[in-house]
């Protein structure tokens, strides 16, 4: 029986903004955060870039899970097309 047309998720704009207004909230309180320390300049330094990695590598594996979960899905409508043709080929009442 096929199946009904996945329709792609759309977000909100209120959604949007309000996780755009998250993130540079949350990156500006810890950079602020580091620059009022009271500790010597590389301390910070070395929490600035610790803060930059851990944003960057966020972004990454978010993008990486997104492309991964997106890829099993095409992969298996594909599969899935296969099986359908196959079986609509090799039917015994026909």
């Amino acid at each position: 029986m096929p199946q009904p047309p996945i329709i792609p998720q759309k977000d909100t704009a209120a959604w949007i903004i309000q996780v755009w207004a998250s993130f540079v909230l949350s990156v500006s309180a810890t950079s602020v955060g580091i620059i009022y320390l009271p500790v010597d300049g590389w301390v910070k330094g070395y929490m600035g870039m610790g803060l930059l990695f851990s944003v960057g590598s966020t972004f990454t594996l978010a993008k990486t899970t997104r492309d991964n979960y997106e890829a099993t899905k095409l992969t298996a409508r594909i599969d899935e097309a296969r099986v359908e043709k196959i079986l609509s080929e090799h039917h015994p009442l026909k």
